[in-house]
């Protein structure tokens, strides 16, 4: 009778173990298939988003060509648009249109000019303008160089070392190694590829640069800048003319900002300002920022787009999408 007990028990052990391999799959499945049901949901809650995010958008752009419409001559901040939230509703979460200007900058890919169509030169005096906006942001100024000459290589089509520069040589023994992008910037944040620039360096230009879609300084417009802004605007004149000495004169600015760009430079009689300089800024603006927060649901979003405003209809001409 003892052999038939240890077949029975051995049997039982063995039914057991199946069992718990049968749960333990059951269990694995369960898992994957309310992974699999969350992932699902929230695409479907993504995608709604941005399709909400799109609305507001579309919403934010007839606003934004109504106000241009209604003074072709020159954009000022009378009304407080700028920046200011533009609330859309939804069934279940809500979204928010904010607008600025978005030419008030540094254009990174104005450091070059376009000789041909898809070949570009450094352009030396754009160069030292950033390396005077850098140094005003406290940037070292032996870095400013370097970095203002590396970021040119990086976007002109030769192999021509400028100034403190850096070409596909510099960056060729680096690991992992990479080459120069030897055409415009699609993103600001590209500037940290560039040989010189730290997490340090890239934290003190941030708040000052842009990667607009074209070969060609950003014109500042002087009726929208903020006091604050001064260092742009201090990055054209000669080292010798102090930002406060800007913000003051742009903090003077008329409450339905200046008819043209003579009114500003008047007040600023010994910035010795070249005409160069001068026709650097305008008193209206042809891009603009736009920033569109979504919250559906558990789902939330952010759109940062570029809008152009050369011309009416305005155009979206780039969008990032990312997290609030």
């Amino acid at each position: 009778m003892l052999p038939a007990e240890r077949e029975r028990g051995v049997a039982l052990l063995t039914v057991l173990m199946l069992v718990a391999v049968v749960a333990v799959i059951a269990g694995a499945s369960l898992e994957r298939l309310r992974l699999a049901t969350r992932l699902a949901g929230n695409a479907g809650a993504q995608a709604q988003a941005q399709s909400h995010a799109r609305a507001a958008e579309a919403l934010a752009m007839v606003r934004l060509d109504g106000l241009l419409a209604q003074s072709p001559d020159r954009v000022t901040l009378a009304g407080g648009w700028s920046d200011r939230p533009f609330p859309l509703p939804l069934p279940g979460g809500q979204a928010v249109a904010r607008v600025r200007d978005g030419g008030n900058c540094f254009n990174l890919n104005g450091l070059v000019t376009e000789v041909t169509p898809g070949v570009y030169q450094s352009d030396p005096v754009q160069r030292g303008r950033f390396a005077r906006l850098m140094r005003l942001a406290e940037v070292p100024a032996q870095v400013a160089e370097q970095v203002a000459g590396g970021a040119a290589d990086w976007i002109d089509t030769d192999n021509d070392v400028q100034a403190g520069g850096a070409e596909d040589a510099s960056y060729a023994g680096l690991s992992p190694a990479y080459r120069t992008a030897g055409t415009l910037m699609a993103d600001p944040s590209e500037l940290r590829a560039v040989a010189g620039v730290t997490p340090q360096v890239y934290a003190a230009v941030e708040p000052w640069i842009c990667a607009l879609p074209q070969p060609k300084p950003a014109v500042l417009n002087l009726n929208t800048l903020l006091p604050e802004q001064a260092p742009l605007v201090a990055a054209l004149l000669p080292d010798t003319v102090a930002t406060g000495t800007v913000a003051q004169a742009l903090a003077r600015r008329p409450a339905q900002g200046w008819r043209d760009t003579a009114g500003f430079w008047s007040g600023l009689s010994n910035s010795m300002a070249s005409a160069d300089a001068q026709a650097a800024t305008g008193v209206k603006s042809a891009w603009f920022a736009l920033t569109v927060d979504v919250v559906v649901g558990s789902a939330s979003l952010r759109e940062r787009a570029l809008v152009d405003a050369t011309r009416l209809p305005s155009r979206l001409v780039s969008r990032q999408w990312g997290e609030p």
